[in-house]
């Protein structure tokens, strides 16, 4: 049997796969100096989002074979190091597709319909609240994507075939099935921001994503365009946000990542009233929870010696 250990407690549906294949025991923290204690015997573990797999951690763990990821993005994962070691990374490429895009299209309604602002004076008894506010349609606006993977590409066909938006997309691949299918325009990133009514963010935090979006991105989009991160939120400077919305050099934003979380109290985002913020919660559905603990299959694969059907890395051998 193999020891297998969780970061963080998964879904039920996985955790049956897990405890199926060996002995399965939570961590009893996520912080460094607690991974190093208790990896001593470990064969299998998975990490979602708290936490982080350091060379530290892997040089510290003789029969880890396998780091599994609960999600998609792997930047809480030293892979390069996991590559030395001979340890496979996996993760979940499709699990959150569909959840991450209709989160995307949530806050872009929430954004343009003013949802939120309309609930919180309704909820102070101010109905005539809704002669004072206005909103604006999606429909026919220009949607501007920055990466056109799956998640991308699910955005896309929303809002195409659902509002009629025409489509731009700015990526280092070009994306011919989705300008066939839907007729999206590849183009630079400044054109995109500056041509764009709404702007999403679709990349991998990597070092050539990090600040991708900073002061000068924003100063290239329109005064009434509105931007949306569903990243990872260190692909934006989070001041530079904050002072484009506080000083109304667009129109409005939507976040569900940010630079530090858990996000603090006293964050100057948290006081504008001109965004829609969620606490990384695209991903939570039971849908995409399930999908995503279902990582344990490629875990489980990889400690019986059998190949992973969705590795993160390419291991010699």
């Amino acid at each position: 049997m193999f020891n297998i250990l969780l970061l963080e407690p998964i879904h039920a549906a996985g955790m049956r796969v897990l405890q199926e294949a060996g002995h399965v025991r939570l961590a009893a923290d996520t912080d460094e100096a607690t991974i190093l204690r208790e990896v001593g015997d470990i064969d299998g573990l998975v990490i979602r989002s708290r936490g982080r797999i350091t060379r530290a951690v892997l040089a510290a763990a003789p029969r880890l074979k396998v780091v599994g990821r609960h999600g998609v993005g792997v930047d809480n994962v030293d892979v390069a190091a996991a590559t030395e070691y001979g340890i496979q990374v996996v993760n979940t490429p499709q699990a959150v597709v569909e959840a991450v895009a209709e989160h995307t299209i949530g806050l872009m309604l929430a954004a343009s319909k003013k949802i939120v602002t309309f609930h919180e004076h309704l909820r102070q008894g101010d109905f005539h609240v809704r002669y004072c506010v206005t909103g604006r349609e999606l429909r026919g606006r220009t949607l501007g994507i920055i990466g056109m993977g799956n998640i991308g590409r699910r955005v896309a066909q929303i809002c195409r075939l659902a509002f009629d938006m025409p489509i731009l997309y700015s990526d280092v691949r070009r994306a011919a099935d989705v300008e066939e299918a839907l007729g999206a325009r590849p183009t630079s990133l400044d054109e995109l921001l500056a041509a764009s009514d709404y702007v999403t963010v679709h990349v991998p935090l990597l070092p050539e994503t990090r600040h991708l979006i900073g002061a000068r991105e924003f100063s290239l989009m329109r005064r009434d365009a509105f931007f949306f991160n569903l990243a990872r939120g260190e692909v934006v400077d989070e001041q530079a946000l904050y002072e484009a919305l506080r000083d109304g050099r667009i129109a409005g934003a939507g976040i569900d990542v940010f630079e530090q979380e858990p996000t603090p109290a006293d964050s100057p985002l948290l006081k504008l009233d001109n965004i829609v913020f969620t606490p990384h919660a695209a991903t939570t559905t039971e849908e995409s929870l399930r999908d995503m603990s279902l990582v344990a299959l490629d875990v489980v694969r990889v400690l019986r010696g059998e190949p992973p059907v969705y590795p993160v890395n390419r291991l010699c051998v």
